[in-house]
């Protein structure tokens, strides 16, 4: 069992730096506009065309120094980044959500939604990083995660009529009416200050951290994107790196909110009951 569950672990790892890797190249032309199945990769400095050992997630970094083969100009560390990050999230949400594939149990429900899950973790990894580097939240990021989220919720629906013989209409509803909270709320905000206090690509963001969430899960993930949003606009505004009046993206902040949410909401809300306040 101990070499199934590291075989599975490494194949997902190996799966997530993969998926990492396509990441890279889609958040980069959809910052450039070009079209995001056509066309090889390139170096974005001197423009060749790479080749395929050039495009080994990581370990292509790792042995050209972080630098490309055929400028010598520095690779951002964003590359490697986004791979290793979504290899570790990939690995977190099978354990999370589908465990029992570790110990060699695919039922066809839990794959398939551990499919879907993955599919909202890479637009959510997107988001983060295209709106951190260059203020913007990609739209096909944000349809791709409604398609996930969608799935999902009809995969869990369909789970449980097949269990229970009974449709679940909270399990719908809920993820629903988050998604028109947090939605209208952020098309208030945007609408109210004229798209200075909040670009409208969060606003298409918070529709779907909604229904990816749930009502609860959404409050919670509010609650703490504008909180460290807060910590870190007045950590940099001290630093003298920020003014008041500068802009900070906010996609980043959501999308961690989103993360924490998804993973630990169950010890959130069971240290808020316990710490009574």
């Amino acid at each position: 069992m101990e070499i199934l569950f590291w075989f599975v672990s490494a194949s997902i790892f190996i799966f997530g730096l993969i998926i990492g890797s396509f990441l890279n190249c889609l958040i980069w032309r959809s910052y450039t506009g070009e079209s995001a199945l056509s066309g090889r990769s390139y170096c974005p400095k001197c423009r060749r065309k790479l080749a395929w050992l050039d495009l080994l997630p990581v370990f292509s970094f790792l042995i050209l120094g972080g630098k490309c083969r055929y400028c010598r100009q520095s690779i951002s560390w964003q590359y490697p980044a986004v791979e290793l990050a979504t290899a570790v999230l990939f690995c977190a949400g099978a354990r999370m959500f589908a465990p029992m594939i570790f110990l060699g149990h695919f039922p066809i429900f839990r794959v398939l939604e551990l499919l879907a899950y993955w599919v909202i973790l890479a637009a959510i990894v997107a988001v983060f990083v295209a709106d951190l580097r260059w203020y913007f939240i990609p739209d096909g990021a944000v349809v791709s995660g409604l398609v996930g989220a969608l799935a999902l919720r009809g995969l869990q629906s369909a789970e449980n009529y097949s269990i229970f013989h009974r449709l679940d209409a909270g399990a719908v509803v809920d993820p629903l009416l988050a998604s028109i909270f947090a939605g209208l709320f952020f098309l208030a905000i945007f609408l109210a200050s004229r798209g200075k206090w909040m670009g409208f690509g969060d606003v298409k963001y918070a529709f779907l951290m909604g229904l990816i969430l749930g009502f609860i899960d959404t409050l919670i993930g509010l609650f703490l994107a504008n909180f460290f949003g807060a910590i870190m606009g007045l950590a940099l505004i001290a630093a003298g790196r920020k003014k008041m009046s500068s802009q900070i993206p906010f996609g980043p902040f959501l999308a961690a909110g989103t993360l924490i949410a998804l993973f630990f909401s169950p010890l959130i809300v069971n240290w808020y009951l316990s710490a009574g306040i």
